[in-house]
């Protein structure tokens, strides 16, 4: 069988940062609701978006951890202003 186009979801480099991620995340779901792709790449997108999602739950997972530490383990509400 011959291979079309490499699978994003073996040949992809990790993001470099959350917005990164986000934004590829959103391009994926946005791809996958038009339901124009071939099951093969949406697959493939399936599984990147799964990568992307673990990557960016656990960015804010060390930035909750980061905010906890700071305030003495207690999270506080966020004030802006």
């Amino acid at each position: 069988m011959a291979k079309g186009s490499t699978s994003p979801a073996t040949t992809a480099a990790p993001p470099a940062s959350y917005e990164d991620a986000l934004r590829e995340l959103e391009r994926l779901v946005a791809g996958m609701e038009g339901g124009q792709l071939p099951l093969d790449q949406m697959l493939d997108s399936y599984r990147r978006g799964a990568e992307l999602l673990a990557f960016c739950r656990g960015k804010l997972e060390a930035v909750e951890a980061q905010v906890k530490l700071l305030e003495d383990g207690q999270l506080k509400p966020w004030i802006s202003g």
